[in-house]
């Protein structure tokens, strides 16, 4: 279970303070996967960090009992300098795995050939996004954190393989996906929340969570 408790998060934007969350209390139950629907601005990619334990709340609690993601595409945990062979080697060790089935699995998947040797530097954005991806489903987590759905490559072969295991991975775990495009949230989720003006309004339905949303838009 991952629990929000009453949290508070804004930002000073030089003009302005910015809220993102205002006492905001919900949870995400294992097996109940949700999906966020929210304005672009509103701060999608911050809610999403909180989840994670990327950034810390002003005030309330998160609570989690569960294994919880890293978000889709995060490069935090990623040396440039290193080879994705080390990188996936580290990230497996960090996370307690067989690094010879991380680095196998990362290999297999992202398909970049003599580039798995060479440094995540100096990779194009596109190899960079197979790479963490690939890291997200070779590790074991009970919730997958998802910021606006599946990366963007122009890999047919990665889309097909990658999108297959997710597919695969969602039927036995959880997904968070948060999206400005309620046809994001329609892949993955039945309940829905939207993100407004500080507040999560939570509904039992999407085509719930829709309405609401498409009026104020």
């Amino acid at each position: 279970m991952l629990e929000f408790e009453n949290v508070s998060k804004s930002f000073w934007t030089g003009k302005q303070r910015k809220v993102i969350l205002d006492r905001a209390s919900f949870r995400v139950e294992l097996g109940n996967s949700l999906g966020i629907l929210a304005p672009n601005g509103t701060g999608k990619t911050t809610l999403i960090n909180m989840m994670a334990g990327l950034e810390k709340p002003d005030e309330g609690e998160i609570r989690k009992s569960c294994r919880v993601s890293f978000p889709l595409g995060f490069m935090g945990g990623v040396v440039t300098k290193h080879t994705a062979r080390e990188n996936a080697r580290f990230i497996a060790r960090l996370y307690g795995l067989d690094p010879d089935y991380v680095e196998a699995f990362c290999r297999w998947l992202t398909g970049i050939d003599e580039y798995f040797d060479m440094p995540v530097g100096t990779y194009s954005s596109g190899m960079r996004s197979r790479f963490t991806f690939s890291l997200l489903l070779a590790l074991e987590f009970d919730i997958y954190l998802i910021d606006e759905g599946m990366p963007s490559t122009t890999d047919v072969e990665f889309n097909r393989k990658a999108g297959s295991i997710l597919r695969e991975r969602l039927r036995d775990t959880t997904v968070v996906v948060v999206s400005h495009q309620p046809a994001t949230l329609e892949k993955f989720c039945r309940s829905a929340a939207v993100l407004r003006d500080g507040q999560l309004y939570m509904f039992d339905t999407l085509e719930e969570a829709k309405r609401m949303y498409d009026y104020h838009s």
